[in-house]
Formats: C-alpha cells, sequence, structure tokens
C-alpha cells in the first residue's frame, strides 16, 4: 500500500501583528482534522504552528494533488481565517489569495508539499516549516544535505548513496506554467550550484536519490507576489525531507542549519537576515522576524504518525540561535542600504516603486552634458 504525506501550510490571522494564531484557530484546525481521520478522507494528521503559520501535516492513500485533500485543506484554512475575524486578528485570511477553491491549493496562496511513498520498515521523515521567507530558504540546506560530503558524510562513507542525487529545480519567475530543470549529482554539480545560488528565482521542488528512484524530499515553490502580483506576505514554505538508509541521516540534514544563512524575508518580506532554527511553536517578534524554522522528526507506519521529536530542542542549537541572533543584528545595523535591504527585482511588489517612478519624473538632464 502506497502512503502520501502531505503539508499544507498559511497565514489565517494572528494575535498582535505577525505573531502566531489564536488557540482558537489552532483549536478548530485540530477539530477539523480529527474529523477528516474519523471519516477516512485522512488515516492520520498532526497541526503544528510556526510563527503566524498554520500546518496541516496530513497522511492518506489518495496520491498528491488530489483534490479532496486539497479542498478539505482549503475548507479549514477558510474556517480558521472566520475565527480570526471574529477575534478580530490581524491578517485574517491573508495567504488565502482566490475567492474559491479551484481543484488544487498551488497558485492560491498556501504554501504545499506532497510525497508519495511505499513506507521502508522505518521510516523516519522531518516536517520543515519557515516563517518570514521564500522557498529558496530550502536552497542552501537541500543542496548541503544531499550534494555536500562537507556535511553529508554518507557520500562517501554509505554505498547506497554513492551514485547520488537527482533535484528538480523550478524557475518560479516563470508564471505562465511550471518551467523546471531535473539535474543530477555529482554529474550536474556546477550546475545546480549555479542556479540554487539565486533562491529568490531558483527553488529546489523535489529530490530523488539515483540508485534507487526512491523520492527523497519535497519543498514547496509558491511565491505570493507572483500571484497577488503585489505584496501580501512572505510565502513560508514548508519541506518534506526522508531520513537514514539510502537517504542522509536526520543529523546530517540537519546540519547545514548550523550556518543560520543568509535570505530575504523578514520585515515585509524586503530584507535579508539570517535564518534561525527554532523549536516548535516560536513566535514572531524582532522586525517582524527574524525568519525562522522549525523541524519535526516522525516516523509513518501504516499510515499512522507517531508523536513529533522537536529537532531544534537540544543545547547545540541554542548557540546557533546566538549566531543567528548576532548574524541579523549585524545585517540590520546597516538599515535600508543594500544588500540589507532586497535587491530591486524584489522590491517590484512593494511601495518602492511607487515611489521610484515618482522621484525619476523630477530627474533633469543637465543642458550641454553628454553621458560619460
Amino acid at each position: 500500500m502506497k502512503t502520501t504525506i502531505s503539508v499544507i501550510k498559511a497565514d489565517t490571522g494572528s494575535v498582535g501583528g505577525h505573531n502566531r494564531p489564536s488557540e482558537a484557530m489552532l483549536a478548530m484546525a485540530r477539530e477539523q482534522v480529527s474529523k477528516a481521520v474519523k471519516q477516512g478522507l485522512l488515516t492520520d494528521s498532526r497541526v503544528s504552528a510556526t510563527g503566524d503559520d498554520i500546518a496541516l501535516l496530513m497522511v492518506h492513500t489518495k496520491g498528491v494533488d488530489h483534490s479532496d485533500i486539497h479542498k478539505f485543506a482549503w475548507d479549514t484554512f477558510v474556517a480558521t481565517t472566520k475565527i480570526a475575524q471574529s477575534q478580530g486578528l490581524y491578517g485574517a485570511g491573508q495567504d488565502l489569495l482566490k475567492d474559491a477553491f479551484s481543484g488544487n491549493v498551488r497558485g492560491m496562496g498556501p504554501g504545499s508539499c506532497e510525497m508519495e511513498i511505499e513506507e521502508r520498515a522505518a521510516e523516519p521523515f522531518i516536517l520543515f516549516a519557515a516563517d518570514k521567507c521564500g522557498p529558496g530558504v530550502f536552497n542552501y540546506p537541500l543542496f548541503s544535505a544531499f550534494a555536500d560530503p562537507y556535511h553529508n558524510a554518507g557520500l562517501l562513507l554509505a554505498p547506497e548513496m554513492h551514485n547520488g542525487f537527482t533535484y528538480t529545480i523550478m524557475d518560479v519567475n516563470h508564471t505562465e506554467a511550471d518551467k523546471v530543470i531535473t539535474l543530477k549529482v555529482p554529474q550536474d554539480y556546477y550546475d545546480i550550484a549555479t542556479l540554487l545560488r539565486d533562491p529568490n528565482r531558483y527553488v529546489v521542488e523535489k529530490i530523488v536519490e539515483n540508485e534507487t528512484g526512491l523520492i527523497a524530499a519535497v519543498a514547496s515553490t509558491s511565491r505570493l507576489h507572483n500571484i497577488a502580483g503585489k505584496y501580501v506576505g512572505k510565502d513560508d514554505p514548508v519541506a518534506i525531507v526522508r531520513s537514514q538508509k539510502q537517504f542522509p541521516s536526520t543529523g546530517e540534514i540537519l546540519s547545514p542549519w548550523a550556518l543560520a544563512h543568509y535570505v530575504l524575508g523578514d520585515n515585509r518580506g524586503s530584507h535579508h537576515v539570517a535564518v534561525m532554527p527554532v523549536k516548535q511553536n516560536s513566535i514572531i517578534s524582532f522586525f517582524d522576524g527574524p525568519t525562522i524554522v522549525t523541524a519535526a522528526g516522525y516516523c509513518v507506519h501504516e499510515g499512522k504518525l507517531t508523536e513529533a521529536v522537536d529537532l531544534f530542542d537540544q543545547p547545540f542549537w541554542d548557540v546557533i540561535r546566538q549566531k543567528a541572533a548576532q548574524k541579523t543584528i549585524d545585517m540590520r545595523s546597516q538599515g535600508f542600504f543594500n544588500p540589507a535591504m532586497g535587491p530591486q527585482d524584489e522590491m517590484e511588489y512593494t511601495g518602492v516603486v511607487k515611489n521610484l517612478e515618482r522621484l525619476d519624473k523630477k530627474f533633469v538632464k543637465r543642458a550641454g552634458e553628454t553621458a560619460k
């Protein structure tokens, strides 16, 4: 029997600004998934919060992109939006960018990723959920965990991984249709690096193991400003990563996050800050940030989930949180001067563009001078 793991995540309202969903919203989401399990739509599910987003982790047998699963998630987020509206919360329904469900949440606002697998005897995986950033937040960690022996010692020590992995990478600036490229490591290592160096345009969608063809990781790729045509909040992505045996160990997958790498996100989605690996249910705070990521470890067996283990709730990560805070403070001390604020192509969906258009009309050409 094949098992499908789906994660769909959205910001539908928050207490005190961009901080966290209310307890009533989370209770509504848990009530909805409990009903879905009892009715047989799902075999199991979990609800979690990262910053101001609610994530629905759903296990079922319907395969990826199934309209019943996506409609259930959409309806659940509509229900939490109504709770947010009744409580007067900020940003109620913020990530629901369409008026009506149309078969799939992709392109409608929520972040989503899914994989259909044949369960191994032991099937550990990690749910990563990030807030105040774009989907490119996973570029560096997924490249390092699956392609770089500095982090993945299994590439040298485990015969199962010696043939490497295949990456599917999406050009998220191409909005007419999905535009993807498939590249392999080690053969295409430099080409993958060439693309993933730009996390605001090229993002990892999927990773497959070359030896067996088994799916190893999936990540959401939605960019909200490409859907809405204006800034409406960051994309707040999710990823599912399988671990152990023919895949990197859980520790190897977590290793790259110790860098606290810089990404574009934070306040108004327009500033570069360091990614902070945080404990489950952490809120957003400093400068509507910083960009945060949670990691919940599970095993799934015959469609049922174990309890979660909070993989960033360990003393080592306290040191990395301090590092991320200091790197963020260092960058924020530069204020609005680049590269602290995002590049011009990322600002085109904000009020900066209108200001520049207004100022451009006030520029004058000096008479008698030619361009040098």
